[in-house]
């Protein structure tokens, strides 16, 4: 458990890189493209799941190795799919129902689906956590 916050160290530098990439092309699709906001966040989320991906795997997370590239890659998506989830009715909730600025509600977002990744992707990816220990015991 001492580790963790070392890796949550190393996940925040993969995830802030990864968020720049996400705020650049939402504006960059809103602001300079034209498209809505809730939209725009969907593609620029992708993008920075793509990334994400490779930064986390190679940086962050130690690899399971009863899992294939292919799985883990599957599980990665899903978890990511959640988050995308959680950004998009997070970004619907402030934007369209609140009426809050669209990059306000794009930070609370992000703060959410940030620790909902970390801790997901570290119970089910990272060959370090407690779950993965307890399952090979």
């Amino acid at each position: 458990m001492r580790a963790l916050p070392k890796q949550f160290l190393k996940f925040s530098v993969v995830g802030v890189s990864a968020t720049v990439i996400d705020f650049a092309v939402l504006i960059a699709l809103t602001e300079c493209a034209g498209l809505d906001p809730v939209l725009s966040a969907a593609v620029s989320f992708t993008a920075s799941v793509i990334y994400n991906y490779v930064g986390s795997m190679h940086f962050v997370y130690t690899r399971r190795d009863d899992l294939r590239r292919v799985t883990e890659l599957g599980i990665f998506v899903v978890l990511s799919l959640v988050g995308l989830a959680l950004n998009e009715a997070l970004m619907w909730l402030g934007a369209a129902v609140l009426s809050m600025n669209y990059l306000l509600a794009k930070l609370v977002a992000t703060l959410v689906v940030t620790l909902w990744n970390f801790f997901s992707r570290y119970r089910w990816l990272d060959a370090t956590s407690s779950h993965q220990r307890e399952k090979h015991a």
